[in-house]
């Protein structure tokens, strides 16, 4: 793996993130993931290369707001919105980042953590296989984003609900 930092996000590094991990389209994304940590309702773990941001998820500490997860699994924690920069993909980077999430849900007493893949996206389900994620429940996930224009928009793709035990 290349030697990556994975520390929670700070306010200085929302420009760095939105330099270096655009979302187009969606262009509050970072600043958002970082007002929810501010609420202390999830953490947005940033992993950070020679300095500069090349991969971040988020811990939902209240647990994934999809109904059809919810049903079976309350508010078990949820690492949801892996990403790492393109050429990088492959190296581990992703890995780290969930391992640390689990490292947070332990370290607060939790026994499981559960994350979501879309249906479209066998390179994540391969990865979360390897490390232990055991489907639970099918469900559609629904999430929305504010556009350049400040309008909310909404998405909804098919996904498989995942959970690891943590030991």
């Amino acid at each position: 793996m290349d030697h990556v930092e994975i520390r929670p996000c700070r306010a200085e590094d929302i420009a760095p993130l939105d330099r270096h991990l655009p979302t187009p389209g969606a262009p509050t994304r970072h600043a958002d993931r970082f007002a929810r940590q501010e609420t202390g309702h999830g953490t947005y773990l940033i992993a950070w290369r020679d300095g500069i941001p090349v991969g971040n998820g988020q811990v939902r500490w209240d647990g994934c707001a999809a109904p059809e997860v919810r049903a079976v699994l309350d508010d078990c924690p949820e690492f949801n919105g892996l990403d790492v920069v393109a050429g990088l993909r492959g190296r581990g980077i992703g890995t780290a980042l969930v391992r640390a999430a689990e490292e947070l849900a332990r370290a607060r007493g939790g026994a499981v953590l559960g994350l979501g893949v879309g249906h479209d996206n066998p390179r994540a389900a391969a990865l979360y296989a390897r490390l232990g994620y055991e489907p639970v429940t099918e469900y559609t996930d629904r999430w929305s984003f504010t556009d350049p224009e400040g309008r909310t928009r909404t998405q909804a793709d098919a996904a498989t609900f995942l959970v690891r035990t943590l030991g």
